[in-house]
């Protein structure tokens, strides 16, 4: 722990320590992987402002998000298959988040379960939806989300087709995965992630199995999922997700400032500026580059979250700084929980408030409320 200084460090341990096909799967981004390489590219082209001689003292991270406290404006993403980085990963990452005071957002494509996670809580989580052609399925999911009293709806705006993904294709990815001699290898190699699936039932998609029609195994959860992802979506589809969740609605993939515009007439509670980490549409923007003309649209109509290429509290700042009235974590706390589990997640949460705590400071600031453009070199 003590040679574990920053999120790198985690991504390196959790390359050795999980199976490559999912390592992979967390750390990869669609066809040329330029959009994914410029999410991260982009902020270090942001400079912020050194200020000295002025008081550091009484310094706190604590906001708001979407009229939620948090101990930092920090959410951990949702992010398919977590818990195939370890075994209950999608528990173990809502543990942390509760007890650090952040929000974690389930997806849709986890390998536990609403059900389970709430089990195994006792805060309200954050649940993300995607839509897809079995409307009775998504209304399903809804209304299981309700009942578990997750206490927002996270939609997703930008998966009606799934874009290519090279590394997932040529490593063969399923959950779990198939036994070829190739896996066999790649996964004895790692006897810690072994053990840890070994004492759990929990290694394929529990939101779907058993919940959507004809879907009992592997083979029918690989079809099922490749032909449901609904292309028809549009912005009417909002409005009955909206009715029929009732609660705190927040909109994810947004990247462009028409979009802003449409998303901020809808009702919602927020927006995510977001290109779902560089693993969609390759060759757009960075999602920094394009936040400032987003939150200049609509920021004094909707509350504008920002996700993508985050790995470091300054990243955190720099979003904050123009105009994020909150951030995700994905890659960052994947990492962590790929390298050591629940305390792994806490660990990538630890480095990135220290790191924003400290440059908060450097830069004459003491709260969050105190940042703005101001901070940076423009």
């Amino acid at each position: 722990m003590a040679e574990i200084l920053e999120i790198n460090d985690l991504k390196n341990l959790a390359r050795r320590r999980v199976p490559t096909m999912f390592f992979d799967y967390a750390d990869s981004g669609a066809w040329t992987e330029s959009t994914y390489r410029a999410n991260e590219e982009d902020f270090s082209k942001i400079k912020f402002r050194q200020r000295v001689l002025v008081d550091m003292t009484n310094r706190s991270l604590e906001s708001t998000m979407i009229g939620e406290k948090v101990s930092m404006p920090v959410a951990l993403a949702p992010t398919g298959s977590a818990g195939m980085q370890h075994a209950d990963g999608e528990i173990l990452a809502a543990q942390a988040a509760e007890e650090f005071g952040v929000p974690f957002t389930l997806s849709t494509m986890s390998i536990c379960s609403i059900e389970d996670v709430a089990a195994n809580t006792k805060k309200p989580f954050w649940f993300q939806l995607y839509v897809m052609r079995d409307k009775d399925f998504v209304l399903n999911l809804i209304d299981r989300a309700k009942a578990a009293k997750c206490s927002a709806l996270v939609l997703t705006l930008d998966l009606q087709i799934l874009a290519q993904r090279h590394k997932d294709i040529r490593n063969g990815l399923s959950a779990p995965p198939k036994m070829t001699p190739k896996n066999i290898i790649d996964m004895a190699i790692r006897p810690r992630w072994c053990l840890g699936m070994l004492g759990t039932q929990r290694r394929t998609f529990r939101n779907i199995v058993g919940h959507a029609k004809s879907v009992g195994d592997l083979a029918s959860l690989a079809s099922w999922t490749t032909e449901q992802f609904d292309p028809k979506l549009s912005w009417q589809d909002v409005e009955w997700i909206k009715e029929r969740w009732g609660g705190k609605l927040i909109l994810k993939g947004i990247l462009d400032k028409e979009d802003a515009i449409m998303a901020a007439k809808t009702g919602a509670d927020a927006i995510i500026v977001s290109n779902h980490g560089g693993r969609q549409l390759d060759g757009a923007p960075s999602s920094i580059s394009v936040l400032p003309e987003i939150v200049e649209a609509v920021g004094d109509k909707i509350e504008v979250h920002m996700d993508g290429g985050i790995r470091s509290g300054q990243d955190v700042l720099k979003a904050l700084c123009l105009g994020a009235k909150g951030t995700y974590i994905g890659r960052p706390f994947l990492y962590g929980l790929g390298a050591m589990g629940k305390q792994g997640v806490t660990k990538a949460l630890e480095i990135i408030r220290k790191e924003a705590d400290v440059t908060l400071a450097l830069c004459g600031k003491r709260t969050i409320a105190d940042i703005g453009p101001d901070m940076l070199y423009r």
